[in-house]
This record gives C-alpha cells, structure tokens and sequence, in this order.
C-alpha cells in the first residue's frame, strides 16, 4: 500500500491555500482603505470589525456545508460511489440558501439593537447599520460560491476555486479603493458604504463564476429535484452538528470583539487589526485544513487506514512549520505592520501589546486547523462540536472574565484565544490517534 507524498498533498493544497486566503484578505482589505480615510477612521474601522465579526457568524454557520458537501462527495469518489451522490450539493445548497434568507430577514430590520448588543455606540453603531445593510446582501451569493467549492473539493479539485476567489479578491480590491476614495469626476467617494459595496459586487461575481464552471466542468448541476437524495439526513446530521459547533466558535469572537468594543473605540480598532491578521494567518493554513479534508474522505471511503494515519502525521508536520513561518514573517516586520493599517497612535499602542501574542499563536493554529481539516473529512461532526463546546465555555470564557477582573484588557482577549486553540488542538490530536491507529493496525 503506497503512502502520499509531500508533493500530492501540495498539489492539492496549495491552491486550496490561495482560494482560502480571499476572505480574510477581502476583509483585510476593509480594514486597511478604512483604517486610512480622513475623516473618522477609527469609528470606521471599529465597525468594520463589529461587523465583520457578525457576518463572518453567518458565513460560518452556513458556509459548513462546503466541509460536509466536500466529506461526503470526497467519501463517495474513495468509495466509487458517486453517481449516488449526484443529487445531494443542489438540494443542500437550496436548503441553507432558505435558512439563510431567513436569518438575514429577520436581522436586517433590527440591524441597530443587533450592534448595539456588541456594545457599538455613537458613530461606532451607525457606521455598523450602514455598512451591514449593504454587506449582507452578499451573504447568499457567498454560499452559491462556499457550496460549489465543496463540490469541486470533493472531486479532488482545487485549481477551480482557487481560480474563482483570485479573481474575486482582485476585483474587490480595485473596487475597495474605487468606491471607498471615488474617483475624480466619475464617482464619488462613499466612505464606509464604498467598501461594503465593493464586497457585495465582487461576492456576485464570484457567484457567477462558480456556476458556469460547476456547469462547464462536472456533471452536476444546481437543479433542485425530488425525492431527497438518501445522504440528505446524514447532510443535515453533520450540518447541524456543525452549526453548533460555529455558534460556540463564534460565541468566543463575539466576547473578544463586545470585551474590545467595552474597553474603548482605539481598543475595538486594534482588536480589529488584530483578528483580520490571525483570520490570514487561519486562512493561509486552512489550505491544508482542505487538503486534509479531501484526501481523508477519500481514504476513509478507501479505508485506506494506515495511509490516513500517515496523512496525519505529514500533515501535522506541515501545519506545524506553516505557523513558524507565519511567526516568523510577523516578527520580521513586526514594527511596520501596525502602520500599514492605521496611523492612529492610541490604536497602534493596543495593537502592539497584543501582536506578539497573535504570532505567537500560529505553530499552534497550525496543528489545531489541520485536525479540524482532518475530521471534517471523516465526518466525525459530532466530535467537533464537543472539542469546540468545551474550548469555549470551560476554557475561553472563564479565562476571558478572569483577565478581565485582573486588568488585562486586550491582552487578556487574546490570552483567552490562545488557551483556546491549544484546548481545540489537544483534544483533536487524542481522539484521532486513539481511534485510527488501531484501525491501521489490523490492515
């Protein structure tokens, strides 16, 4: 039985790496136009991370079922299955584009009491209502794209997506600085609005991309039909377990955000900075996260064991170095980074006392990411769900409320963060071995 090499699982991570990269550097790109405006930036740049810490919320919930679409097509192609499966990503993207729309209807009006739950005040809270009006109208373009990436991940494609989200983050960036700056006698420069709308256009596009190529390339489409394909129960099994899942991930970033937002507008401007770069960081090694994904669904339909343990270990090693890399790149340019985003000084002394902390996070990030990418596809759903249940109520939350009653402010966030990733990794990293080496062992 042949083992992976290093280079199979680049060629399928690396473009995975670039596709994955779009949303941070798309929200990266907010902040940085933002972040450098004329007129109230820091106001402007605390609800952009307000915001952004919201909608990312909503993509995650719903973005989960690229993972379980990615699981189960992956699954099927390992097990040679697929024409069973064919019907399942368009009844699955119908069904979260429902639940979606309903989320989305139900916010949109009370967009005021929502921020202000966030502790947005003052300029900070009608920025936020501006600009999520206009952002969330993405939101369902967005999950056309995340449910079309499942399925051409699951296919062992990844030179698609990679292709759809380059493409889609260079069109957001000339827009970003477009709309947000104007141009001289053609348009009008819209400040906050700028950015929200040049998200939005570029989410569209992307979109469309993803269905003509979904159609140009696969022999699956996006036409709804009945009956329910038989896999639908397990879809909405594993897409539920993940949505508690991402509401406990997203409970701990909305208690690092509203903590932030409680300590003062130059503390929620840094904390914003601050999180878009550990988002790049998480994204640029989600790339293998995805590669673990795809290739485990594939063996564990193979039941391919020894080589999936194998896989593991690789993959470890590569998370592990990713994250070195990525600290070490941040302590190079540590004293620039700051005023690539803002020249406020009250923002770049909080953004400073808590940069180290987010380097230091990213060996660590790298492994957890990877064992999330792992379990995904495997379908072990239920296992993420408790490992992230645990890291944030028994772990995040007390650490959070304990720094805080001790002064720590931002630093005490990202202390919790921290103990956080380490408590997710740990007991992924248990699990798995304790489960699959066995298995390998009477192969």
């Amino acid at each position: 039985m042949k083992l992976l090499k290093y280079s199979q699982i680049h060629k399928l991570a690396i473009p995975a790496v670039i596709s994955g990269i779009a949303e941070p550097i798309l929200s990266i790109t907010d902040t940085l136009i933002i972040g450098n405006v004329e007129h109230n930036s820091m106001e402007a740049l605390g609800a952009v991370g307000i915001v952004g810490t919201f909608l990312s919320m909503l993509v995650w919930v719903f973005g989960q079922k690229r993972s379980i679409i990615s699981s189960i097509v992956s699954q099927a192609v390992g097990a040679k299955k697929i024409e069973e499966i064919k019907s399942l990503p368009s009844q699955a993207i119908f069904i979260i584009l429902l639940l979606s729309l309903l989320i989305i209807g139900v916010t949109y009006p009370f967009a005021e009491n929502l921020f202000g739950f966030y502790n947005a005040s003052g300029l900070v809270l009608e920025y936020s209502v501006d600009y999520y009006k206009i952002r969330v109208i993405g939101i369902p373009f967005t999950l056309i794209t995340i449910g079309i990436f499942g399925i051409f991940r699951g296919l062992q494609n990844t030179i698609i997506p990679m292709t759809i989200a380059v493409v889609g983050t260079l069109l957001n960036i000339v827009l970003d600085v477009l709309f947000v700056y104007g141009l001289e006698g053609v348009i009008n420069p819209m400040h906050i609005n700028g950015a929200a709308y040049a998200s939005v256009i570029a989410q569209l596009i992307m979109a469309c991309l993803a269905v003509l190529l979904l159609y140009k390339k696969t022999k699956i489409t996006l036409q709804f039909s009945l009956p329910f394909n038989k896999k639908i129960k397990d879809f909405l099994s594993m897409f539920f377990d993940l949505i508690i899942r991402t509401l406990a991930l997203n409970i701990a970033l909305y208690f690092g955000s509203s903590f932030a937002a409680k300590f003062g507008n130059e503390f929620i401007a840094a904390y914003t900075i601050a999180i878009n770069l550990w988002f790049l960081g998480a994204f640029i090694i989600d790339g293998y996260s995805s590669a673990g994904t795809i290739l485990a669904g594939k063996l564990f339909g193979e039941k391919s064991y020894k080589i999936l343990v194998d896989l593991a270990i690789k993959l470890t090693i590569i998370g592990f170095l990713l994250g070195l890399s990525i600290l070490g790149i941040g302590m190079i340019f540590y004293d620039y980074i700051g005023a690539v985003f803002t020249q406020e000084v009250v923002v770049l002394k909080e953004f400073y006392n808590v940069l180290w902390i987010v380097l230091i996070m990213q060996p660590l990030c790298g492994i957890a990411f990877i064992y999330d990418g792992i379990f995904k596809g495997l379908g072990w759903m239920k296992e993420l769900r408790n490992v992230l249940l645990f890291s944030t109520f028994i772990v995040f939350i007390p650490t959070i409320l304990l720094a805080d009653n001790f002064g720590y402010k931002l630093e005490g966030v990202f202390f919790a963060f921290t103990l956080w990733m380490i408590a997710r990794g740990v007991s992924l990293i248990i699990k798995f071995y304790k489960t699959c080496v066995p298995l390998a062992q009477k192969m």
